[in-house]
């Protein structure tokens, strides 16, 4: 049916309202951009070679947005400056909910690399000297995770039940190594192999810099809490563009995709990987 101008202009209300709505639908289906922030890190690749490609095909177009500060891209998804954030793990989320008033969830977890321990000084664990200076994270979420490891290894020992939520070197019962404990903010770390014999170092943060996971002293044990996560607002949980990026994660496509690559050696993988 064709309809000129002058007589689009003598059409009955309930056909205007019907070729409305169909302009309207056709609109909101190549519409669909998908804003998803990032930290400095793997997860950006990992996305735009692994999801962008299915999210495509859904119709998607993604727009990647980058940050600086831990707290930013929780902040921006909160205000609705963008739909998703992929950088952290639900425990940190769970801390920014609470200290921020925020009101985010997980949607799917993410291949993740493990917090390791680096040195520049330094081949193994046993050739650091007594009194040796590390740094770690200053965010008693991931200030807890370093501390984990040096408690694994033996270099520290900490007060039973200590929250991860608020650890700080106070939490420690003893220190038979000796160990000069410099928190700092965690996108320093790398940089601080410099000066400090020893450095924990984010899975994130070690991978953006250049450092090798199968090259760390002691990598975590990567329990599921730390494992990290797709981010959204609550509100959004059910919506479908958090339903099909969930979806191209568990995907067998990803999973053949992630594993075939040499460089993610080393990641947590999530349960939902065929093993």
């Amino acid at each position: 049916m064709r309809l000129s101008s002058r007589s689009f202009l003598r059409a009955p209300l309930h056909l205007l309202g019907g070729l409305a709505l169909g302009l309207l639908l056709q609109v909101s289906a190549h519409a669909a951009d998908l804003r998803v922030g990032f930290m400095p890190g793997p997860y950006r690749d990992a996305f735009t070679h692994g999801i962008e490609p299915q999210l495509k095909k859904l119709g998607y177009t993604v727009k990647y947005v980058e940050f600086s500060q831990g707290v930013q891209p929780n902040d921006a998804v909160e205000r609705g400056q963008i739909d998703a954030n992929i950088f952290q793990h639900s425990l940190y989320l769970d801390a920014t909910n609470k200290q921020q008033g925020f009101d985010l969830v997980p949607v799917v977890h993410v291949p993740t690399p493990p917090m390791g321990l680096y040195s520049q000084r330094h081949k193994s664990l046993d050739s650091v000297p007594d009194g040796a200076t590390v740094t770690l994270p200053a965010d008693p979420v991931n200030a807890a995770r370093a501390l984990n490891i040096l408690s694994a290894i033996g270099w520290v020992t900490l007060k039973p039940g200590v929250s991860p939520l608020s650890v700080s070197e106070r939490d420690i019962s003893s220190n038979p190594k000796r160990l000069k404990l410099v928190p700092l903010e965690a996108a320093q770390a790398p940089r601080s192999l410099a000066d400090a014999d020893i450095a924990a170092v984010q899975g994130n943060f070690a991978v953006a810099s250049g450092l090798k996971l199968t090259e760390a002293l002691k990598l975590e044990d990567m329990t599921l809490p730390y494992v990290n996560v797709v981010a959204v607002k609550r509100s959004n949980e059910n919506a479908k563009f958090a339903k099909d990026i969930a979806a191209a994660y568990q995907s067998p496509e990803f999973q053949r995709f992630f594993k075939a690559n040499p460089t993610w050696a080393g990641y947590r993988l999530p349960d939902y990987f065929s093993q």
